[in-house]
């Protein structure tokens, strides 16, 4: 047991010298513009709209599912109001989503805060 823990604080004491490097945290070129800018409000922001945009994908694609799932069952009672279910639970999940980000519009209104600025959605117009 004290030799393994001796073993250890070797290999410690010999990633000593490269754990002191120094790193340049300001790096330059228009390659890293971006980064001089990034803030943790707009982190923040980013994650939140990140999150936003995933879930309501995910409830989108829920509403799909059970469409397809709606169509698929042949008028089998069970299967139907299974897929009954799971489109009543995107479309709740969807309102939900728009309801919060309603709310964050009206924050950003009410009080100036920019709450939903850190992600622009790519598109293919030049």
């Amino acid at each position: 047991m004290i030799k393994k823990i001796a073993n250890k604080i070797q290999y410690l004491a010999l990633a000593g010298p490269a754990l002191a490097q120094t790193i340049d945290l300001n790096p330059t070129g228009d390659t890293f513009d971006p980064l001089t800018e990034l803030t943790v409000p707009g982190m923040v922001s980013g994650a939140i709209s990140l999150v936003m945009l995933v879930v309501a994908l995910v409830f989108f694609f829920m509403l799909i599912w059970g469409g397809l799932r709606w169509v698929m069952s042949q008028g089998e009672e069970k299967a139907v109001t299974s897929a009954r279910a799971g489109i009543t639970n995107a479309l709740v999940g969807l309102a939900i989503v728009f309801a919060a980000w309603a709310i964050m519009k009206l924050i950003e209104i009410v009080f100036h805060i920019e709450i939903l600025k850190g992600i622009t959605i790519p598109s293919f117009n030049p």
